[in-house]
């Protein structure tokens, strides 16, 4: 019987069976199940194997349809294709998308790199990313990647859009060595024009009109403890009770959240003890600043809400020019290069190479008098009095 339009019509299924396939007799290997619905298959074997191969649904495929895709299946059987097994590998290859790609290699890395490293990676592949994660691995091309790090540059600036692009190329990377994807689409994509280092230094009149911006709430208290302790932001922003002691006026960061991997006490000096008194204590929260699941967020927000309170309007500045600033006032203070480096936990120079295999003090005594010195100019700049502690060397005028 030929399978055609009103033959299939008549086909019944026999008392007592839940399936029946009947073949074509024009088309070999062609045929059609009967069962709880009709749907049209291919036949063949594969080697040893007795291998069926689902066309469609007799419903949405007309029996004319269903023959021209049965020939072409059949043609790339007779030429040595194994057509179902094909099939299997392109639905498993649908599945393995840039998505669940990126979530198999955080859990990979989760162990191996700081908390910080892994959270940063994280925001770029899952949230810049984030038009691309159902696209198939395979299917992810350079226009694609291209098309989206302009929409990052846009969105974000081109340093948020030239970490996401490294992200993604590492991502690749890994899966090409596991298995998971066979190029890197992000090869030859034009990398975001980067600004050079910055090297901003704010003065003494614009650290006293920052200072005077910061309002009592999380923004402004994470600022005012930048500028007194030279630390990191998102060391700051993710500063948790547990490191701090207060007794002893000593913040102890852990190996993995610094950006070395090393523990790092910064002492805290009574201006600084003063911000972290007015710091509200959360219930069931040990992050002293953000409101979420994870530490402070909304840099960009706070930042233009503090630049509008400043009376006189600064030259373009960011929040990581504080960090740059202190260890630049620090020296003009008569600080030693490699005692600004143990303060700010800032492995290079003078604790580079060969000096930092055998020199493995962290000069507290020295990062005490340091900081204590530093709070104090800062108090006066701010408090408008003397200085009340004796500078270690002539200030630079």
């Amino acid at each position: 019987m030929k399978l055609t339009k009103a033959n299939v019509a008549r086909l019944k299924l026999p008392a007592g069976k839940t399936e029946v396939i009947h073949f074509d007799d024009t088309l070999r290997r062609f045929g059609i199940r009967v069962g709880g619905k009709r749907t049209w298959i291919v036949q063949y074997r594969a080697g040893a194997q007795q291998r069926r191969l689902t066309l469609g649904d007799v419903a949405a495929m007309s029996a004319e349809t269903a023959r021209k895709e049965a020939q072409r299946k059949l043609a790339k059987i007779d030429l040595g294709h194994d057509v179902q097994l094909e099939k299997v590998q392109a639905q498993a290859r649908q599945a393995v998308t840039l998505g669940s790609v990126a979530g198999l290699y955080l859990d990979f890395h989760a162990a191996r790199r700081r908390a910080n490293t892994v959270r940063e990676t994280r925001r770029y592949l899952t949230q810049h990313f984030a038009p691309l994660s159902a696209v198939p691995v395979d299917k992810v091309e350079r226009k694609h990647v291209a098309a989206r790090l302009g929409e990052i540059t846009a969105e974000s600036g081109a340093t948020a859009a030239a970490r996401a692009r490294a992200a993604l190329s590492a991502m690749f990377g890994w899966a090409i060595r596991e298995g998971l994807a066979t190029a890197n689409p992000v090869s030859f994509t034009n990398r975001p024009d980067v600004p050079s280092a910055r090297d901003r230094v704010l003065s003494d009149s614009e650290i006293a009109e920052v200072w005077h911006a910061c309002r009592d709430d999380d923004y402004g208290r994470i600022l005012k403890l930048l500028i007194l302790t030279g630390a990191r932001r998102t060391e700051v922003g993710g500063m948790r009770w547990d490191e701090l002691d207060t007794d002893k006026a000593l913040w102890t960061l852990p190996a993995e959240r610094t950006k070395n991997g090393r523990v790092h006490a910064v002492p805290l000096s009574p201006l600084a003890l003063h911000v972290l008194e007015r710091v509200p204590r959360r219930d069931g929260r040990d992050l002293l600043f953000g409101d979420g699941a994870g530490p402070f967020s909304g840099w960009s927000k706070a930042k233009a809400a503090l630049d509008k309170r400043i009376a006189e309007p600064m030259r373009p500045w960011s929040t990581h020019d504080v960090r740059r600033s202190v260890a630049t006032h620090m020296a003009e203070l008569g600080v030693l290069p490699h005692v600004i480096e143990a303060a700010l936990n800032h492995v290079s120079g003078h604790k580079a190479g060969v000096a930092g295999v055998y020199n493995k003090s962290k000069y507290e005594r020295e990062v005490n008098a340091a900081l204590a010195l530093w709070a104090d100019y800062v108090g006066a700049l701010v408090e408008d009095r003397e200085r009340k502690v004796i500078g270690i060397g002539r200030r630079v005028s």
